[in-house]
C-alpha cells in the first residue's frame, strides 16, 4: 500500500476512535515514514522541519484569542446577547406572529453567529451565553432545534470561507494560499490572494442554498420540546457578564474596524489583532500589565487548533519526504486517465474522509494541499479550479463532522436541558444540508474554473 494512503487511514482511523488529534497525526506520520523508506530518524527530521512551519499560523490563533478575550471583557458580545434576548422575549407567540418571530430569531442567530467569526471573532464563545436563554423563547415557538443547529453551523463555516477576515484571514491567506503556493511552487503553480476568496465563492454559494431548504423546507413544521428552565440556570451559574462602559465600547467599535481593515490590508490577522489589543488597552478595557494574562487566556482558548495546525504542517511535509506523493499522482493518473470529472469527484469524497476524521478544515489543508496539488496539476486542472478543489475538501470536515467545533458548538447550547442529540439534530443535519451541496458545488466549480 502506498504510505501516504496508510498514513491518512491510521490517522483518520485513530481520529475516529476518539484518539488525540495530535497523537493521530504523529503516529500517522510516523507510520508513513517508515513505510516510504525513512529511517525513525530521518521520519523525526522531517516532522521538525514541518513544525517549524506552522509557528505563523499558531501566533496568529494567539493573537486572536487574546483579541477576542479583550473584546469580551469591554461587555460588547454580552451587551449584544442581552439586547437580543429581550427583545424576543417581549413577543407573543400568537399564531399570526409565529412565523415572522421565528424568522427574526434565526436571522439574528445567524447574523450573530457570522459576526463571531470575522466582525467579532470569538468563534464559539457566544453560544453558551446567547442560546441557553433562548430556549424557552424556541420551546414557545415550537421552533425545530434543528434548524437552529444549521444556522449555527453555517454562520460557523461559511464565512472564514470567504471573507479574508478574522478566521477567514488564518483560513484563506495564512492556511489555504499559504500551503497551496508552498505545494505548488515546485510544479510552477501560483497562486495570487485574490484568486482564494473569487473560487471559494461557488461552494459557499451551495451552503448558502442548504441553509435554505434547511430553514424553509426541511426544519420549518413545530417541534414539541418540554418547557425546562434548565437554561437560564446554567448560564446564569457558569457566565458573568461584563459591565460595559460607553468609552469600552465606542474603542471596542474601533478597534474592531481597525483590525478588520488592517487584515484587508496586509493579509496579517497577527498585526490587525495586535493594533485592535492596542486601542482595547487605550480604552481602559485592559492594563497594558494584564497583557500577559490576556495572551495566556487566548492562547488557551485557541491551544487546542493550534496544536492540531503544528502537527499537521509536520504530517504534510514527512509526507513530501517519502516521495511517496509522485507514486500517487502517477497511480491516481493511469487510474482515471484523462478523465476530470471523476478525478475531482474522488478527491473531495477522499477530503470529506480525511477531514471527518481530524474535524477541523484548518488543520486539514496542509495533509490535503501536499495531496491534492499534484494531483490538480497533473490532470490539468486551473489554479482556480485547484483553490476550489483543495479549500472544500478541508471544509467539508468543519460542516458535518461530529468532533468538529462547528458541530459541538450549536449542541453544546441547544442541549443544556438534554433535548437535542448531537448526531441526529446536529451532525447528520449539517452534514446533509452542506456536505452534500459542498461536494456538489465544489465538484461544479472545479469543472467551470
Amino acid at each position: 500500500m502506498n504510505a501516504v494512503i496508510l498514513a491518512v487511514l491510521v490517522m483518520v482511523a485513530l481520529s475516529l476512535a476518539r484518539v488525540s488529534v495530535v497523537f493521530a497525526l504523529v503516529v500517522g506520520a510516523l507510520v508513513g515514514g517508515l513505510v516510504g523508506g525513512l529511517s525513525l530518524e530521518q521520519t523525526l527530521e522531517a516532522f521538525n522541519t514541518g513544525v517549524g512551519g506552522g509557528a505563523q499560523v499558531a501566533l496568529a490563533y494567539a493573537t486572536l484569542g487574546a483579541f477576542a478575550v479583550a473584546i469580551s471583557r469591554s461587555g460588547l458580545p454580552d451587551m449584544l446577547a442581552n439586547r437580543l434576548i429581550t427583545l424576543l422575549g417581549k413577543k407573543e407567540a400568537t399564531v399570526a406572529q409565529q412565523t415572522r418571530v421565528k424568522m427574526l430569531l434565526l436571522t439574528a442567530v445567524l447574523l450573530v453567529a457570522i459576526s463571531s467569526q470575522n466582525a467579532i471573532p470569538v468563534h464559539i464563545a457566544f453560544i453558551p451565553v446567547l442560546i441557553p436563554p433562548l430556549l424557552t423563547v424556541m420551546n414557545r415557538l415550537k421552533l425545530d432545534r434543528r434548524a437552529v443547529a444549521c444556522a449555527l453551523t453555517f454562520g460557523l463555516t461559511a464565512p472564514y470561507m470567504l471573507l479574508p477576515v478574522g478566521f477567514g484571514a488564518i483560513f484563506l491567506n495564512d492556511i489555504l494560499l499559504a500551503n497551496l503556493n508552498s505545494a505548488g511552487e515546485p510544479l510552477g503553480l501560483e497562486i495570487t490572494r485574490g484568486m482564494v476568496p473569487l473560487a471559494m465563492a461557488v461552494p459557499v454559494g451551495g451552503m448558502a442554498l442548504g441553509l435554505i431548504v434547511a430553514l424553509f423546507w426541511s426544519y420549518r413544521r413545530p417541534r414539541e420540546y418540554q418547557a425546562e428552565d434548565i437554561a437560564n440556570a446554567n448560564v446564569a451559574e457558569g457566565h458573568t457578564p461584563a459591565k460595559p462602559h460607553r468609552l469600552g465600547l465606542v474603542m471596542s467599535g474601533v478597534a474592531i474596524v481597525a483590525a478588520l481593515g488592517l487584515q484587508l490590508y496586509s493579509g496579517s490577522m497577527i498585526l490587525g489583532g495586535l493594533v485592535g489589543i492596542g486601542l482595547l488597552s487605550m480604552g481602559g478595557i485592559f492594563k497594558w500589565r494584564e497583557a500577559d494574562d490576556l495572551f495566556t487566556s487566548g492562547m488557551r482558548m485557541m491551544a487546542l487548533i493550534g496544536f492540531i495546525m503544528i502537527s499537521a504542517a509536520g504530517f504534510a511535509e514527512v509526507m513530501k519526504t517519502t516521495g511517496e506523493i509522485d507514486a500517487l499522482v502517477s497511480g491516481a493518473f493511469s487510474l482515471f486517465g484523462d478523465n476530470r470529472g471523476l478525478a475531482a469527484l474522488v478527491m473531495l469524497l477522499v477530503g470529506l474522509f480525511i477531514t471527518l476524521g481530524i474535524g477541523s478544515s484548518f488543520s486539514t489543508i496542509p495533509i490535503i494541499a501536499a495531496i491534492f496539488v499534484p494531483l490538480a496539476v497533473q490532470f490539468g486542472f486551473s489554479p482556480m479550479a485547484t483553490v476550489v478543489l483543495v479549500g472544500t475538501a478541508a471544509a467539508l470536515g468543519d460542516a458535518g463532522s461530529p468532533a468538529s467545533d462547528s458541530t459541538l458548538g450549536p449542541t453544546s447550547g441547544l442541549n443544556v436541558d438534554r433535548q437535542h442529540d448531537h448526531m441526529w439534530d446536529s451532525v447528520v443535519p449539517t452534514f446533509l444540508h452542506y456536505n452534500i451541496p459542498l461536494v456538489g458545488f465544489g465538484w461544479l466549480a472545479a469543472m467551470m474554473f
